[in-house]
């Protein structure tokens, strides 16, 4: 099978790492891919691993790389090509796309259609108002009360939420907003949860955690995610259950009701509530950095696994196999991220963390005279796994500690309270 993936950052980074465990993957394209894709190599003999320049914005482009290298599967990453509709053409030319329609990714481009969606589908959710003027925004914002919730409705890079108790500063970000969602707060731990699914079959990952705030004990502004981790000790057995029945599938059928199936990644942001779990969000595509502590895990091989889904035969498909363990990924972001990160910093130290048995997967970087340096907010992903949580953060941060960036910030604290033993629910999920 020869594979095109389309993306620059890690989660792209860490699907072409999968791919390559795959053995009936014979041929790995990423385009444009990145310093750390470039570097991959090869897992089998006569298997083969490059970068491609493309616009990944040029349809048109895309398609002619596709057609060119005869590509069997085509993987898009991030969501803005997705919500822009990429995947469309692709599947016009005759070429298996993993990823939804422009139709069906409106799921995580507008959060109002994604909350239409959830109420038809009986998916439980907060309750959230949709404003289009600031007296609108106003009036919801003190309907609910602090702390306030306000998400722009369309795609912000994972960084279009407010959450605060500061009513000037939640008025501020509503302004900033052509639409906005104004929503009830949800209390207890988030968890997120991928399904792979062709539009009818749904098959669920493991569920992980991601810490969305800058700093430690979950201070600072929002980013797209500092780190993540795998498995939740601390989560109800029948956590994934519960959540496919309830969230997963129904969505999937709602969105086949109304003839726009989603086909691809379904991801599922959500808060384990007092009062049972509630949607956070829906997503279009595998998350970022969740997917660098996922994919290290998973036994299943992947390739196979997003043709199936890509070609509507995903019911011929085992549920998916994990290895034991625990995985830890802590992101390393450059200095002044997320208001102005700066780039064409030297990164030095990757080859020797990797020799410590880590994997680094490159998301802001590129190569300038030779060397590596940094080009984007979060530069990388390190990611380590180990036989529990705590081994696999000793790991994970004995990484990090040889990653050497001129004013880099990570948090330490990346599944610390789980391993620990610190998170409790308020009651059981229901």
């Amino acid at each position: 099978m020869k594979v095109l993936v389309i993306g620059t950052g890690g989660r792209e980074h860490a699907l072409v790492w999968a791919l390559s465990r795959d053995s009936e993957v014979e041929q790995l394209v990423a385009a444009p891919g990145n310093p750390g894709i470039a570097a991959l190599q090869p897992a089998y003999d006569g298997q083969t691993i490059v970068c491609r320049p493309v616009d990944i914005s040029d349809h048109d482009a895309v398609v002619a790389l596709a057609t060119e290298l005869a590509a069997d599967l085509v993987v898009v990453g991030p969501e803005a090509p997705l919500v822009a509709g990429l995947a469309d053409p692709l599947r016009a030319a005759g070429i298996a796309v993993f990823g939804p329609s422009k139709d069906a990714a409106e799921l995580e481009g507008s959060k109002a259609f994604a909350k239409d969606v959830m109420a038809a589908a009986s998916v439980p959710t907060g309750r959230a108002y949709v404003c289009t003027t600031p007296e609108q925004a106003a009036e919801a914002i003190d309907a609910f009360g602090p702390p306030y919730v306000v998400k722009d409705d369309g795609l912000a890079a994972g960084k279009g939420v407010v959450v605060t108790s500061d009513r000037a500063e939640a008025l501020e970000h509503a302004a900033g907003c052509e639409q906005v969602l104004i929503e009830e707060f949800l209390d207890g731990p988030e968890v997120s949860l991928f399904a792979i699914t062709d539009g009818t079959t749904v098959l669920p990952m493991q569920p992980a955690q991601d810490f969305k705030r800058l700093a430690d004990n979950d201070e600072g502004p929002n980013t797209g995610g500092m780190g993540a981790y795998t498995p939740l000790p601390w989560a109800p057995d029948n956590l994934v259950e519960e959540i496919t029945e309830k969230v997963l599938q129904p969505t999937v059928d709602e969105m086949r009701r109304r003839g726009i199936p989603f086909s691809g990644l379904l991801y599922a942001g959500l808060a384990l509530t007092s009062r049972g779990t509630r949607v956070i969000e829906f997503n279009c595509r595998f998350g970022d950095p969740e997917t660098q502590a996922l994919l290290p895990l998973l036994k299943t091989p992947l390739g196979g696994l997003l043709y199936a889904a890509a070609t509507g035969k995903l019911a011929d498909v085992e549920p998916l196999s994990w290895k034991s363990g625990a995985s830890v990924a802590v992101v390393v972001a450059a200095k002044k991220y997320p208001a102005k990160p700066r780039s064409g910093d030297v990164i030095s130290g990757i080859e020797q963390a990797e020799a410590g048995g880590v994997r680094v997967f490159h998301a802001g970087t590129t190569v300038e005279d030779g060397e590596v340096v940094t080009a984007g907010g979060r530069v990388l992903a390190v990611s380590a796994t180990g036989k529990d949580l705590d081994e696999a953060r000793q790991r994970a941060y004995s990484g990090v500690g040889q990653i050497l960036i001129k004013g880099s910030q990570h948090r330490t604290d990346i599944a610390l309270k789980a391993a620990r033993g610190e998170i409790e629910l308020q009651q059981p999920v229901s």
